[in-house]
């Protein structure tokens, strides 16, 4: 039952919370003229004085004007005290509340198709009508954390606008972008538990936050074989600038596709029944199996018919590449599988959650991946995400979110890997019509892509203190409510300012703080705490330099490997030669650590160690 002055509210909006009148209405912003400037009137409660970023109510005959104060000023202050002066508001039109009959609910809209007239009356919008407005519809929407206006009113999101259209976490470091980043990715997948989404993690700080409900893919049980990769990023890992090595790429692009159509005609002659015939036409981009050793094979067969051995560099360039990168710990996840199988459907399920399986979200730590590489493994991460929402005819909804998104889309176009750009700004113009989602986060708005930012319609603005930062989020901006973002440098800790489709308003949020289990690990080292006392010995310098070593260089059974294959070579060499015959260095896979430490006079290869290969990688498929 509704209180006497609640119910007094309703029946006369003016009543006891009218603030002031239009002067001026032009286009989507407005001027009040307050009453608290006026001699002889008596001033507003504190309580009902407009503060910037306040939701104001206009009266209509049909509608309920909705504007957000953008600016107060004093254009004519008082000389003495007691004496009147101009109290200004400055308000942007962002929607209105459509009246509706008795026992009907207001709706709310964006837009306004009846402005307000000169006089009309400005109140402070009701408890009610802040609700309608913020809130909208609470069965697609979840909550985030309270407005600003009023905290016992919740900020929700609303999940299809934002994931349909892309959206972006902004902030200066420190100001809680990751902690924000996770409460609306659990908060949207306490609501979905059968969600789909990738988040790239180049600091390995998400996965306490998601706990049992993540897939942690790590370097150590990550599988991402070589044959996924394009032509593009093959060269890459392998080669590094294609301008100074163009023999080799091209190579490369001709041995590719013999080596495909190998490997395709050996499944035909065991298997019937192939998805692809045998004469199928491979390219170098036709994401099917092929085997190293069949590469180089067929580089001995061609260095043994060069009549000018002065042309031997290229060839043997690459087949040292080849053999090299095979053996190295470090891309065991690539180049390091004992077999070539065909894992795709596996491989895409397991990063997909297809069947979810209760891990509704992956997590791919890219800490500890060769820095060399990185980009090129968010490149395959990023083109999968597109492939896989378009081929699966946007039956199965991928959100890809992409952390330190800077350094994958920089603005600068000599920088950044020019394949990953491409696979990010892919997802971010057509992702929307096949089901693929984009979430940006970073600290440097202005190192990133305009074009990628200016896709993500909704935008979450942490605090911000850098000039050129606030210049780019205000341009991609295009809100009435753009005012707003004069609070950049004034937010507090756990407060954005929040823009676009993903909100039904333009809103100052206080985001709900996550339980302590929950958090990422991305808080700052207590420096005053670890400075009280000294720490460590020799021990402790040892363990470190122990993984600082093995972060970037091959095991100990990987370099007795490379020893064995260096005499290999030079038996070879010594002995006279018929004709090619494949390197036994593809035994050597069978000598490579695995991410526990196995003594090099065990790694011997066998059907034990093929049996455990196996059965390890039996759960992650």
């Amino acid at each position: 039952m509704s209180s006497p002055a609640a119910e007094a509210e309703r029946t006369n909006p003016h009543s006891d919370r009218s603030i002031g009148r239009i002067v001026s209405v032009t286009g989507a912003k407005a001027i009040v003229l307050l009453d608290g400037g006026q001699s002889g009137l008596q001033p507003s409660p504190r309580s009902e004085r407009p503060e910037m970023g306040t939701l104001l109510a206009i009266d209509t005959a049909d509608t309920v004007v909705m504007a957000i104060v953008s600016a107060l000023s004093v254009p004519v202050p008082a000389q003495r005290e007691g004496e009147s002066e101009l109290w200004i508001a400055e308000l942007g039109l962002v929607g209105e509340l459509c009246k509706g009959g008795p026992g009907r609910q207001a709706a709310f809209n964006r837009g306004v198709s009846i402005y307000p007239a000169l006089g009309d009356r400005v109140r402070v919008a009701s408890r009610q009508e802040l609700e309608q407005a913020f809130c909208g519809d609470r069965r697609s929407s979840v909550r985030v954390g309270c407005i600003r206006q009023d905290p016992t009113i919740p900020a929700t999101i609303r999940v299809d606008e934002l994931l349909g259209k892309h959206f972006a976490v902004l902030g200066t470091t420190g100001t809680g972008k990751s902690c924000t980043t996770a409460l609306i990715l659990r908060s949207i997948l306490q609501k979905s538990p059968a969600a789909h989404m990738v988040l790239l993690d180049p600091h390995n700080e998400y996965a306490p936050a998601f706990g049992e409900w993540a897939e942690v893919i790590s370097q150590r049980n990550m599988q991402l074989p070589y044959w996924m990769l394009t032509f593009e990023e093959l060269i890459e890992v392998l080669i590094g600038n294609p301008r100074e090595r163009k023999q080799e790429v091209e190579l490369l692009q001709e041995l590719i596709p013999l080596a495909k159509a190998r490997y395709g005609a050996g499944r035909g002659a065991v298997r019937e029944g192939l998805r692809r015939s045998i004469d199928m036409k491979y390219t170098v981009d036709t994401p099917v199996p092929y085997r190293i050793s069949d590469l180089i094979q067929s580089l001995d067969e061609r260095m043994g018919r060069l009549e000018n051995k002065r042309d031997l560099s290229p060839y043997r360039n690459l087949k040292t590449r080849l053999e090299t990168i095979s053996v190295d710990a470090r891309y065991a996840f690539m180049f390091g599988s004992l077999t070539v199988n065909d894992t795709m459907a596996q491989i895409i399920g397991r990063i997909f959650r297809v069947p979810v399986n209760q891990k509704p979200i992956t997590i791919l730590e890219l800490t500890g991946l060769p820095s060399e590489i990185v980009n090129v493994v968010v490149s395959v991460l990023c083109r999968m995400t597109f492939d896989f929402a378009l081929w699966s005819e946007g039956q199965v909804p991928v959100t890809l979110v992409c952390e330190e998104a800077h350094r994958y889309v920089p603005a600068n176009s000599s920088l950044g890997f020019e394949p990953c750009k491409r696979a990010i700004a892919k997802i971010a113009k057509e992702g929307r019509k096949y089901g693929a989602s984009l979430c940006i986060v970073t600290q440097r708005p202005a190192e990133i892509d305009p074009t990628i930012l200016s896709q993500c319609n909704t935008v979450f603005a942490l605090r911000m203190s850098n000039d050129r930062d606030q210049e780019i989020v205000k341009s991609a901006i295009a809100d009435t409510g753009s005012g707003l973002l004069e609070f950049l440098t004034a937010l507090g800790q756990r407060e954005a300012i929040a823009f676009g489709d993903g909100v039904t308003l333009p809103v100052r949020i206080r985001f709900d703080e996550l339980p302590k289990h929950c958090m990422p690990r991305s808080s700052s080292a207590p420096f005053t705490e670890r400075w009280q006392m000294s720490v460590g010995d020799d021990g402790f310098l040892e363990s470190i330099v122990e993984r600082w070593r093995n972060s970037s260089s091959t095991s100990a059974a990987d370099a007795a490997a490379l020893l064995a294959q260096a005499a290999e070579t030079m038996a070879e060499a010594a002995a006279p030669r018929e004709a090619p015959v494949e390197p036994a260095r593809r035994d050597i896979p069978s000598l490579r650590r695995e991410p526990a430490a196995v003594p090099a006079s065990s790694a011997q290869s066998s059907p034990g160690s093929s049996v455990r290969a196996l059965r390890d990688r039996l759960p992650q498929r």
